[in-house]
């Protein structure tokens, strides 16, 4: 008996032709969302560092170093960054203090590597300016332990809260 292809060609078209007239009738129906965001002024601190006077001796001489702080803010936002006195007991703004057992280092921090202009809390008055960018914006530190009474070996330490007002 010999088979021919007829009969299974023929159901294979059909087949088609009922998911074709399937196809033809299906309907579909779009529409479309908003897709938003809204950027405000904004700023951050991205980084500090320790600013480390390293190992000295006798304190008979200006010992200065720097660290640095990173701030990201928004383009086009105008901020200052500030300096608070430090934990230091009795520290100020102008003269900040590291201790340890109960002994101080006072020391310095400034806006200009001459360490002519003192850094500070206050803005505009003692602050650094700056306008954000969308980066991150570094800003230099200097430090200065001055020359001074020099108090017993130890690791004297204070820690500075870094204020970015926008």
């Amino acid at each position: 008996m010999k088979r021919t292809a007829l009969p299974h060609v023929l159901a294979v078209m059909a087949a088609a032709s009922v998911a074709g007239v399937n196809a033809a009738q299906a309907q579909t129906a779009t529409d479309t969302f908003d897709v938003t965001i809204t950027i405000q002024a904004d700023c951050e601190i991205t980084s500090t560092q320790t600013l480390n006077f390293g190992t000295v001796g006798v304190l008979t001489s200006n010992v200065d170093e720097q660290a640095d702080i990173e701030v990201t803010c928004t383009p086009g936002t105008d901020y200052d960054v500030g300096l608070n006195e430090g934990a230091g007991p009795g520290g100020t703004i102008a003269v900040r203090q590291m201790e340890a057992a109960g002994a101080t280092i006072d020391y310095g921090l400034y806006q200009d590597s001459a360490r002519s202009v003192n850094w500070g809390n206050t803005p505009p008055t003692d602050t650094v300016p700056g306008t954000g960018t969308g980066t991150a914006v570094t800003h230099t530190v200097y430090g200065r332990v001055p020359p001074q009474a020099t108090p017993a070996p130890a690791t004297y330490t204070d820690t500075i809260t870094v204020t970015v007002t926008f």
